[in-house]
């Protein structure tokens, strides 16, 4: 992938700031090559902020924890959120399955948006955007609900689900948007702004 980047990011290293199996995962199959590197950082955000506004936050805060001046020259950090939100109700990952089963069947029957944000940051650069994907839901049953939070375990999942799994075979009945925003990276808009990438 990295033979169709502009000239300016051909000699970048790249890395992604991320725990997310998903991301990773995404990346790899893109074709770029980067090494993983996780700095702590309090993923709270001010109850003022709106829910497409949430997941550039904290995808800024997460950046922040990469300071431009201890960069080296050609390095870039990706850094991402993932919001789950139903209006203005904002699903984090669950506590417990409990709580899990109580996202699920919040879910069902309906429709909900599902925003990631996106931050490239380098020496002398910091760059956000997001993507929003809306999921449409099937009525779920009990039944349905606890066989998925017992086999899949979503616990580190927004929402409490992950749409490439099982759940997102039988109970998502369409999608208005970019699959991939909703499996954590939106692939296609993180390419167009690496192509579109300038320094200052």
């Amino acid at each position: 992938m990295i033979e169709t980047l502009n000239s300016q990011l051909k000699n970048y290293r790249f890395i992604l700031a991320s725990q997310s199996p998903r991301r990773k995962t995404l990346l790899q199959q893109f074709g770029l090559k980067f090494e993983v590197e996780v700095r702590p950082v309090e993923e709270s955000f001010p109850e003022s902020v709106s829910p497409s506004k949430v997941a550039e936050f904290l995808a800024r805060i997460k950046g922040d924890a990469f300071p431009g001046e201890e960069l080296e020259e050609k390095t870039m950090v990706i850094t991402a959120d993932t919001v789950v939100a139903i209006g203005n109700e904002i699903l984090g990952k669950p506590r417990d399955y409990d709580h899990a089963r109580k996202m699920l069947e919040n879910l069902s029957g309906r429709h909900h948006d599902v925003i990631t944000a996106v931050s490239m940051k380098t020496q002398s650069k910091q760059q956000l955007f997001s993507v929003s994907t809306r999921v449409f839901f099937k009525k779920l049953s009990r039944r349905e609900i606890d066989f998925y939070i017992n086999t899949f375990q979503p616990y580190d999942k927004a929402g409490a689900y992950g749409i490439q799994e099982w759940i997102g075979f039988a109970a998502i009945t369409r999608i208005e948007g970019s699959y991939f925003n909703v499996v954590g990276l939106p692939m296609h808009a993180l390419y167009e702004n690496l192509l579109a990438w300038k320094e200052p």
